[in-house]
């Protein structure tokens, strides 16, 4: 009797599993995208604030104020924005978790260490899409800003 379609177990595994690995990719692609529009977005309001405070911002440099209290003001007001993000994110990720927990694959929908490397993961590309405007700002001339 002849055999046909002979393949090795891990080729069996692997046709098994190719509808999973899509969904995973997808999943991941659209993640990363996610990712970085909120960090766009938020880059684009902090650097339009910070293009709207320019002559205020001269004002305190001129008065004297340290370039290390402009970076931290304008940083903490996009902090601020993702913190509460963040809280808005958390309650609604753990009230909607037995939908979500039905699409998940080797981890509960309340997982601690996949909700604190998400938080820490936005948390930190959120930062760096703070510091940029921040930075921007630390730069403005006193003598500039007040032309305005």
């Amino acid at each position: 009797m002849p055999i046909f379609d002979v393949n090795t177990y891990d080729d069996v595994i692997a046709q098994k599993l190719v509808t999973r690995k899509l969904s995973m990719l997808l999943v991941s692609l659209f993640s990363g995208a996610a990712l970085f529009l909120a960090a766009i977005g938020l880059y684009g309001t902090l650097a339009y604030s910070v293009g709207q405070r320019t002559p205020e911002i001269g004002v305190r440099i001129a008065v004297g104020a340290q370039r290390l209290h402009i970076l931290k003001l304008i940083t903490e007001q996009g902090l601020k924005i993702v913190g509460l993000g963040l809280v808005i994110g958390l309650v609604a990720a753990l009230t909607l978790a037995r939908v979500v927990g039905t699409v998940l694959y080797g981890v509960t929908a309340t997982d601690p260490v996949s909700i604190g490397a998400a938080v820490l993961l936005l948390a930190l590309t959120a930062l760096l899409a703070c510091l940029i405007p921040a930075a921007r700002a630390v730069k403005v001339s006193p003598t500039e800003a007040l032309r305005e």
